[in-house]
């Protein structure tokens, strides 16, 4: 039909009783936010969000289709505010060095993890998505991982003087990942009280990204000097 009935008026009515259909859907996938990183995708309902939310319970289905299409809208907005792929090739564009490469990687991202979004609930659906990945999130997630991994692989490999795809670049890249990885998905306060100095802080975020760089680098000249004595 050219024109929604009546029924079908009233019912996107109570879907969005402040601002329009945009701001009516941002609101509730800010709000599923909050509620997946308090309880997670398998604890939660979509009534329990719509009522949090303050709309209509048929909200979820109208813009999303379903909780199924609410939780990977909610991980694609946190994996968007987070280090995309994209993100990553605009800060290495023009680089022509590894070492250039990989400083450029590491900086964005500890101005990433010292920003506002560390604050929000971006990190906590991540890290739950990253220790206990649902069946819904799986094709997402591969995706934008597997882009990732393979943009630090080339650079990693750069430095070492191998292929991407070699077993040296896998375990260097892995070493690397590990801190960062720890900074995204403990729990801040965890980190403060075990590390008071480590000034996870947007003013400090240069500095640490410094030190990071460093201890990366220090690894992966290891790392070659061990696999040149076993050749």
């Amino acid at each position: 039909m050219a024109h929604r009935t009546a029924a079908a008026q009233r019912r996107i009515s109570l879907i969005r009783p402040q601002g329009d259909r945009s701001s009516t859907r941002q609101h509730l996938l800010e709000t599923a936010g909050l509620v997946f990183a308090e309880h997670g995708f398998d604890r939660v309902t979509g009534k329990e969000i719509c009522e949090r939310a303050g709309v209509n319970t048929a909200a979820v289905n109208y813009y999303f289709g379903g909780m199924e299409g609410l939780y990977l809208a909610v991980l694609a907005e946190a994996q968007s505010r987070l280090v995309t792929f994209d993100a990553l090739s605009a800060a290495i564009a023009g680089k022509t060095s590894a070492e250039d490469k990989l400083r450029a990687i590491i900086t964005l991202i500890l101005r990433t993890l010292t920003g506002p979004v560390s604050t929000s609930w971006v990190f906590r659906v991540i890290g739950r998505e990253f220790v206990a990945p649902s069946p819904a999130s799986d094709s997402l997630r591969r995706k934008d991982f597997l882009a990732r991994a393979g943009l630090l692989k080339a650079i990693v490999g750069e430095l070492l003087g191998h292929p991407p795809n070699h077993p040296i670049v896998a375990q260097a890249c892995i070493s690397m990942v590990a801190p960062f990885t720890i900074l995204a998905i403990v729990d801040r306060s965890t980190l403060r009280s075990a590390f008071p100095s480590l000034r996870l802080v947007p003013e400090n975020a240069d500095t640490l990204a410094d030190n990071m760089l460093r201890y990366a680098l220090a690894g992966i000249s290891s790392m070659d000097r061990g696999s040149q004595r076993n050749r």
